[in-house]
């Protein structure tokens, strides 16, 4: 069997998940979400390598033969350990982010938005400018990661927030928003409504190409996923559901 892990430090990969099922990769994904210690964007660089090597412990009792790392923040912190420790695939959710701008304008007006720990480690940064992009705002958001975690997509608790954090913003001019955090998906309408010309990027969707393109993969005829966390697992796994029958 095909089978395919993903992790998060919450809810948030379900939006990496949920495209990952819906493109039949693989026979069956196993997704966990550390709950008991979201968010990993605000803790150090030796912890979040922790928390993801036992993450990839526990993805490992299901005999996995590909990871995804549905977290920014231990894509930019962790990828590497996690490839010394798998015998398989490790694919990063910035890697594929990056990847997914590379036939748009390098005079493109981008903003960042992640987690303070993923902004701060300079990841999409640098392999950005490596493209060739040079007009690039990063903006650490970590207030949008509870937005999500509490169910709070829309609404004026959530308009209010990103009033804040975008109040210094020439909105108009954004062209494209990466979406440096995989809880951030799920505020599309949001960013659309306070950015409306800016294109937004998904790290769901550009993983999905990613695999497609690197891996080869056969088209299942159907798969199936099931759910863990680290704490309250059935509250999660009702909340991950509805996020994953969401529409957009």
């Amino acid at each position: 069997m095909n089978r395919c892990g993903i992790f998060d430090s919450g809810i948030g990969g379900i939006s990496v998940a949920k495209e990952i099922l819906k493109a039949n990769l693989f026979d069956e994904i196993i997704y966990y979400g550390d709950t008991a210690r979201v968010p990993y964007g605000n803790k150090n660089e030796s912890t979040i390598i922790r928390y993801s090597l036992e993450a990839l412990e526990f993805l490992k009792n299901f005999d996995i033969n590909f990871l995804v790392v549905a977290c920014n923040t231990a894509s930019a912190v962790a990828i590497e350990e996690l490839r010394r420790e798998a015998s398989f695939p490790v694919l990063g959710v910035i890697e594929a982010g990056v990847e997914a701008l590379k036939n748009e304008d390098k005079n493109s007006n981008i903003l960042l938005v992640g987690t303070k720990r993923t902004i701060k480690s300079d990841k999409y940064q640098k392999l950005l400018k490596k493209r060739g992009f040079k007009n690039i705002t990063s903006i650490a958001t970590p207030l949008f990661v509870p937005l999500v975690e509490e169910g709070l997509l829309e609404g004026e608790i959530t308009d209010k927030i990103f009033e804040m954090y975008f109040k210094n913003i020439d909105k108009e001019k954004i062209d494209i928003i990466i979406l440096g955090c995989t809880h951030y998906p799920f505020l599309s309408k949001t960013f659309k409504k306070h950015f409306p010309n800016a294109r937004l990027i998904h790290s769901g969707q550009a993983i999905v190409e990613m695999i497609k393109t690197t891996y080869n993969l056969p088209i299942k005829r159907e798969s199936s996923i099931k759910l863990f966390s680290s704490d309250a697992p059935e509250e999660f796994k009702i909340n991950a559901k509805k996020l994953i029958e969401l529409k957009k």
